[in-house]
């Protein structure tokens, strides 16, 4: 596969004799793209190239974290690379007692929340049958520049090596969040943390610093909970706009209820009016709204699909911060770090923005502007962004990436969430036509394909975009080649 000064010539004879496919990003996305299709052509499959440069494919950013404070947010039970056996992880789980170290990880209702290394672990296993049988070949590199050699993909990467594809995934991670304008002048601070994802990020911050968490979500919920476990004891202040935090999970089990394939809406108000009336009507039965969200989420893409663009964008801007802090909730070890922290007075959570930064020596003097409120004068010794990835921000968060860009082969969803695709998954470019050659996996076809942000449906679109990969694959074997696009 590794090819020096190899011609495309060589490259097109190659590819008659067994197709190539590329894989950029080795995350749950890209690891459960080569998995499942490694598996689903078995001798007929493909040459599949990953390009990871973590150590094992199928942990990416999410489950590569050691913190142990890090835990799955979605019970066990519902987390599975088989999407046709959710009890997969369980049972992986079982067989190799993966958390006999923590017993923390089970619940009184019987849930099993382990922490997110071990789903890791999880996806890791099960990918590695395929990379040492040479099936799937792991490049532990970072893609530098990708373009179009004729009619194939011509990648190189950050270890010198070549690769020329018949067929390219981007199955990379949303871009890191972006700092917010008022606070770039913090930019240098020896407790500002600007990316808090990254290894060792939190360090920096004392036990008794006065901190402030710009954004209220899942990564601001762990950064609560790392730092208590860690023995910090100061003040704590975690803003957003609308001061919503993440929900937990239902108090007792429920299957999903409400109604929303039969009668498709086609406007968000339309939408939003429909889940209010299901939630009113699961109260009535002694269900919480935890049932509705999650039949709503399991409907996510036939929803979602049915909607025009422009309702889709309106949700984007008006709804979807309320739909994150209810679909996406926190493991209930973390909530009850949080409570835990709220109710002793040592964290509060305010609806609020960063008017002014000022600072003075190490202390950061911030004024606060509530929502619906007066002006705060605060003090911190450290501040941390989790504001959330910068979605608009995909095509120029790589320089291979904005150059595709300026090739008009990838554009941004009209959304704002990710890079526009088809409902087949292929990139749709800036002359508004579909890549057969060129598919989005995972987050970044969130725009097309609605919820996608967790599991199951990452594993869920991965089984899709295999298949859609076989059956391209298929088609070039039995007709001898042949450009795709």
């Amino acid at each position: 596969m590794k090819q020096d000064s190899t011609t495309s010539q060589q490259a097109l004879r190659d590819r008659i004799r067994r197709p190539v496919v590329a894989i950029i990003g080795g995350g749950v996305s890209g690891a459960g793209v080569a998995y499942h299709l490694a598996h689903s052509m078995a001798d007929r499959a493909p040459a599949i190239v990953v390009f990871e440069p973590r150590r094992e494919l199928g942990r990416g950013l999410a489950y590569d974290t050691t913190d142990p404070a890090h835990r799955i947010n979605v019970p066990a039970a519902r987390m599975s690379l088989l999407p046709d056996h959710p009890e997969d992880f369980l049972e992986w789980i079982a067989h190799n007692d993966a958390v006999a170290d923590d017993p923390e990880a089970y619940r009184p209702d019987g849930n099993l929340f382990p922490r997110r290394h071990v789903f890791g672990a999880y996806i890791a296993s099960a990918v590695a049958p395929f990379v040492q049988s040479g099936a799937v070949r792991h490049r532990r590199a970072l893609v530098i520049a990708v373009r179009r050699d004729g009619a194939l993909w011509h990648i190189t990467d950050s270890q010198g090596g070549q690769v020329f594809a018949d067929f390219l995934v981007i199955a990379t991670s949303h871009p890191s969040p972006s700092t917010p304008g008022v606070l770039r002048s913090l930019e240098g601070h020896e407790r500002f943390v600007a990316d808090s994802t990254c290894a060792g990020a939190l360090d920096t911050i004392r036990p008794d610093d006065r901190l402030l968490i710009v954004g209220n979500g899942l990564t601001a919920a762990d950064i609560v909970a790392s730092l208590a476990r860690t023995g910090h004891r100061g003040q704590i202040t975690s803003i957003s706009r609308r001061g919503l935090r993440s929900r937990g999970h239902a108090p007792f089990p429920q299957d999903p209820f409400g109604e929303f394939e039969a009668a498709p809406v086609h406007s968000g108000t339309a939408l939003l009016r429909s889940v209010r009336q299901a939630i009113t009507q699961a109260k009535a039965g002694g269900l919480t709204w935890h049932a509705v969200i999650d039949q709503v989420r399991g409907h996510g893409q036939a929803i979602w699909q049915n909607l025009p663009i422009s309702e889709r964008c309106r949700i984007v801007r008006h709804i979807r911060p309320y739909w994150d802090v209810h679909r996406f909730r926190i493991a209930p070890q973390v909530e009850e770090v949080l409570e835990q922290a709220i109710a002793g007075g040592r964290m509060e959570v305010l609806a609020a923005s960063v008017a002014r930064v000022r600072r003075e020596d190490e202390a950061i003097h911030v004024e606060l502007r509530q929502r619906h409120g007066s002006q705060l004068q605060r003090s911190y010794d450290a501040v941390v962004v989790t504001t959330g990835p910068a979605h608009g921000g995909i095509l120029e968060s790589q320089t291979w990436l904005s150059r595709l860009r300026d090739q008009s082969y990838l554009q941004l969803d009209p959304t704002g969430l990710g890079i526009a695709c088809s409902e087949h998954s292929e990139a749709i470019g800036a002359e508004g036509h579909p890549d057969a050659t060129l598919l989005i996996s995972g987050p970044l076809a969130r725009g097309t394909f609605g919820e996608l942000m967790g599991l199951p449906q990452i594993t869920e679109h991965a089984v899709f975009v295999a298949s859609e990969l076989a059956a391209k694959v298929k088609a070039m074997t039995d007709h001898g080649g042949g450009d795709m696009r």
